[in-house]
């Protein structure tokens, strides 16, 4: 059979709170095992839930921004299951009456024109705790239990099986963080567990639209994985149906050392956790008013940055997507270009995307620890843009902003690194290179144009890289001809 895969993905973001969904407790990264618990969060008997409404505010700005439609009446869940990271042996969640439905999310589709991927819904609940399985590199033969995350407030945000492929389902989550961290709502940090994916997989016949038997994949803690276990699931699945085998309805877990998914359990119905209201919460009632005041103050958001780059800057659609696919990106972009001017946008770009960011790739850095400030790097495509430097200059000087946070303006002036502009000195050098090099004079004199760039070459090596080049250009051409 010819088969198509159909792919849905489950989104869990941990929202931007001090404390946790129903106690006071610390959200706070990094503390030692179970030193931000209390009885709320550990399930002790006798104790009640309060809800905490920065994550119901934070939860309606994720699904106006999306374009889901806010239910006004909600109500949370308790979903029972047992398991050792779960003390009260339920979690509170949204079942039937969620906070948001009906969502869209614009993906490329690869052609040059956008794919619509449906949300199917975006709810608010609370997080489980952790097992701990290993100490450093000491595997452990047992589990130990942190109950640190538990309560911590997470948007559940699922998807329509509208997903067709692993490139699909990765840019749609690339953009759906976009979409998170520009409405503020998460810093969706997957090395922290502020976001976590599980991917809803299964193959039809192609031109069929009844669906197949999914398996559901956990454990995908990078958009990496992700990707290589969607992969891996539809050549399996594929593999199985072209033997006349059947696909089981399971939950799954992806093995990155490997490269495998492994079967966990089989997978549960709604039916399995034995929903009911939540009898110590009242429901969510949200007014007209409150949701028209979160709608005047949504952010902007990526699509619409993405048009502003490309109509105010100039920007390629290439230049402007990079830019915003990460927030910090775009707005270090953006304070750089007050440092400068819209005209040198493009060059801003070029030392962004290529100097900047592969450097601090190389430390294993980002760019909110750049030690190269938006200010510096103006100065720095500025001196290039009026000639003061060149662009070999330009690239060493970077590289000691780079190590020492340095001003390019200091260093260029502490080192005599400013361009040579003087047309007699620069003349003299011509004379020699046009001297020396015979061969290159005849070829670029018969209309080879690029042989000229030889004969540049040699003046700015005679001028130790000091050189205007543009001034070079201009002499040469003005001797040659």
């Amino acid at each position: 059979m010819t088969l198509e895969p159909v792919i849905g993905l489950e989104v869990h973001v941990q929202l931007k709170t001090d404390s946790k969904l129903f106690c006071r407790c610390s959200t706070q990264f990094g503390a030692e095992p179970n030193t931000q618990i209390c009885p709320i969060c550990c399930g002790h008997p006798g104790t009640l839930p309060y809800l905490n409404k920065k994550a119901v505010d934070l939860l309606v700005r994720a699904g106006l921004g999306l374009g889901c439609k806010i239910a006004p009446h909600s109500v949370f869940s308790r979903k029972q299951y047992f398991y050792p990271d779960l003390p009260k042996a339920y979690q509170i969640s949204q079942y039937d009456l969620p906070l948001a439905i009906h969502g869209k999310m614009e993906i490329p589709n690869g052609k040059g024109g956008t794919k619509a991927i449906r949300i199917h819904r975006i709810h608010l609940e609370e997080d489980a705790g952790k097992l701990v399985h290993a100490i450093g590199n000491r595997e452990l033969s047992y589990s130990l239990v942190d109950l640190n995350r538990a309560g911590i407030p997470l948007a559940e945000c699922v998807s329509e099986p509208d997903l067709g492929s692993p490139e699909e389902a990765y840019a749609y989550l690339s953009q759906l963080k976009a979409a998170f961290q520009y409405l503020d709502i998460s810093d969706c940090d997957m090395e922290k567990g502020s976001l976590r994916c599980d991917a809803n997989i299964s193959l039809r016949p192609v031109g069929h639209t009844k669906l197949g038997t999914r398996a559901e994949v956990k454990n995908l803690n990078s958009f990496k994985a992700v990707k290589e276990a969607i992969l891996y699931e539809i050549k399996r699945q594929t593999e199985i149906l072209n033997t006349e085998g059947r696909i089981i309805q399971e939950t799954r877990l992806w093995d990155d050392s490997r490269g495998v998914t492994e079967s966990m359990r089989s997978k549960e119905e709604a039916h399995d956790y034995r929903y009911f209201p939540e009898p110590d919460l009242i429901p969510i009632d949200l007014t007209p008013a409150y949701l028209a005041d979160v709608q005047t103050h949504l952010p902007e958001l990526p699509d619409v940055k993405k048009n502003r780059f490309m109509t105010a800057y100039k920007l390629s659609e290439y230049d402007a997507g990079v830019l915003v696919g990460e927030k910090v990106l775009a707005d270090y972009f953006e304070k750089t270009i007050t440092y400068a001017s819209p005209e040198i946008a493009k060059p801003v770009v070029n030392w962004i995307t290529t100097e900047l960011l592969g450097r601090l790739n190389a430390a294993k850095k980002t760019i909110t620890e750049s030690p190269v400030s938006a200010e510096h790097l103006a100065q720095l495509v500025g001196l290039v843009h009026k000639g003061i430097i060149n662009g070999k200059t330009a690239k060493d000087v970077f590289t000691e902003m780079f190590d020492t946070g340095g001003s390019p303006e200091q260093i260029v002036k502490a080192k005599g690194l400013t361009a040579v502009a003087d047309e007699g000195a620069i003349g003299k050098w011509c004379d020699e290179a046009i001297a020396e090099m015979p061969k290159a004079v005849e070829e670029y004199k018969g209309g080879k144009e690029r042989a000229l760039g030889s004969i540049v070459g040699l003046v700015m090596k005679k001028s130790q890289g000091k050189a205007n080049p543009q001034l070079v250009h201009q002499i040469l051409q003005k001797k040659l001809s």
